[in-house]
């Protein structure tokens, strides 16, 4: 800590800042903002809720407005709309709950409460009429085609008498029936959150609650709704005056879940990705290490016909895209019978032409003299190569082999042309592709996620940065 003061507080100058000093200073401050400010701004987006990645809520803080419900409901007399202005959290929440907390809720004692059509709009946003309508089948020994009938064809529908099942039940229970079936004028009821603001009535002037989809700031007016529903109609409310109160609200579920299995919509393991990218990085790492140094050890310390060809070859290699050997790669793993397996992603990237580079060019800086000693000495040649080369080209090796677990931990091609079509064997960086379907977006946990998958490189690099820096430094000096 002293070292880093002592570094952070030096001037040009004596004793005072000089232009080099606030030069200096400001590009350290905008280097460090450059980077720093992104991996912020992935960190606090993490830990925000689905609601509001969705709405793109540009506010720094994981927070959201208090809220109330707006309920449509389908009848006799056509559509509602209204206000439910008090409701419990896990009730506004209840899509995002995981299946644990919906089961430790007293959802047969909330709806108890309700009565007329909150009790008919809750009762179908907490998903209890299908496994009421199931009961009622089994009550009442009604034919169990009306849980198909929402599928059936039209020319099935024909060969079934629903009228008849309808007329021997009462008010209560057709409406149930029919809200299932989806039948005129019923339709699926539908409940969603809104934003609870109080701000002036247009005609009185007096503070009245509102319910808003959106509330902007920035614009002159929004729309919304009366939480007393003294009026059905949309209003026009002023922005100047209004006041939504903010709760910070972090969403540590957008980590537990889908570390756990628990996340909705995502058919993944993802400790069973990281697990796999942990092994994937550590045995394509040590192979990468043995094979790349032994291939130096001998472009380095022995001299054979073919040998400046060989190095030729492999430095040309490092100017091929890896896309452009995308199609061999795929043949080579297909043939082999790999794919499908994690070995498809180790075997083909155990040996890497930029690692012999770097391994040879610093072994050619220890002496020859020395394994000349220990041929004297009657030392094999596996003996020199571990006994004297690998330990002094350790700076080296643990350079290449930061680089290796950075390269390893993040790659997607790779993984994407060989277990693919393989979910057990998948790593981090397929599964974070998981997270985002035709049908839904699960950005929280995406975001989530990706910050899960930085943490190892992160830490690697920082701790060991060091070696890197010395590795590259000394690599080609005499």
């Amino acid at each position: 800590m002293t070292d880093a003061r002592t570094f952070l507080t030096r001037t040009h100058g004596k004793g005072r800042l000089s232009w080099v000093d606030w030069l200096t200073y400001g590009y350290l401050i905008f280097g460090f903002l450059l980077i720093f400010i992104p991996v912020l701004w992935i960190g606090l987006n993490s830990i925000k809720s689905s609601f509001q990645l969705e709405k793109q809520d540009l506010s720094i803080l994981p927070s959201d407005f208090e809220r109330v419900a707006r309920a449509t409901v389908f009848g006799p007399d056509g559509r509602e709309i209204f206000i439910i202005g008090e409701a419990p959290d896990w009730v506004l929440n209840w899509s995002d709950l995981p299946d644990e907390e919906k089961a430790a809720q007293d959802v047969d004692g909330y709806l108890a409460t309700l009565e007329g059509r909150e009790f008919y709009a809750m009762r179908s946003h907490l998903g209890q009429v299908p496994p009421l309508v199931r009961a009622l089948i089994a009550d009442r020994g009604l034919p169990g085609w009306l849980l198909r009938y929402p599928t059936m064809s039209a020319s099935a529908r024909e060969d079934v008498d629903l009228e008849a099942v309808l007329a021997q039940l009462n008010a209560e229970d057709t409406r149930l029936l029919s809200e299932f079936l989806s039948l005129d004028p019923y339709e699926p009821n539908r409940l969603v959150t809104q934003i609870l603001v109080t701000a002036p009535d247009p005609d009185t002037g007096e503070m009245t609650a509102w319910a808003a989809p959106t509330f902007d700031t920035s614009r002159e007016f929004f729309a919304a709704r009366r939480v007393d529903n003294s009026s059905q109609d949309v209003t026009r409310v002023l922005t100047e005056g209004a006041v939504a109160t903010r709760v910070l609200e972090p969403a540590w579920g957008n980590y537990s879940e889908p570390l756990t299995g628990r996340a909705f919509g995502v058919n993944v393991d993802f400790a069973a990705c990281f697990t796999n990218s942990v092994l994937v990085t550590i045995i394509a790492t040590a192979l990468t290490l043995l094979i790349n140094s032994m291939a130096a050890f001998a472009l380095s310390k022995y001299r054979f016909r073919g040998q400046t060809v060989f190095l030729v070859v492999i430095i040309a290699t490092l100017m091929v895209p890896p896309t452009i050997t995308l199609v061999g790669v795929f043949k080579a793993i297909t043939a082999t019978g790999l794919s499908g397996s994690i070995w498809g992603v180790i075997i083909p990237g155990a040996a890497t032409p930029a690692g012999v580079f770097l391994l040879r060019q610093y072994m050619l800086t220890i002496p020859d003299e020395l394994i000349e000693a220990a041929r004297m000495d009657a030392a094999s040649e596996w003996k020199i190569y571990w006994k004297i080369i690998v330990p002094l080209a350790l700076p080296a090796l643990a350079t290449l082999c930061i680089l290796s677990i950075i390269w390893r931990w993040n790659d997607l091609i790779l993984p994407l042309v060989a277990i693919a079509t393989t979910k057990e064997a998948y790593t981090i960086q397929l599964c974070l592709l998981e997270f985002r379907g035709e049908h839904i977006s699960q950005e929280h946990y995406r975001l989530a996620m990706t910050v899960v998958s930085l943490v190892p490189t992160t830490l690697v690099f920082v701790f060991l940065q060091k070696y890197i820096t010395t590795g590259i430094a000394n690599t080609g000096g005499k």
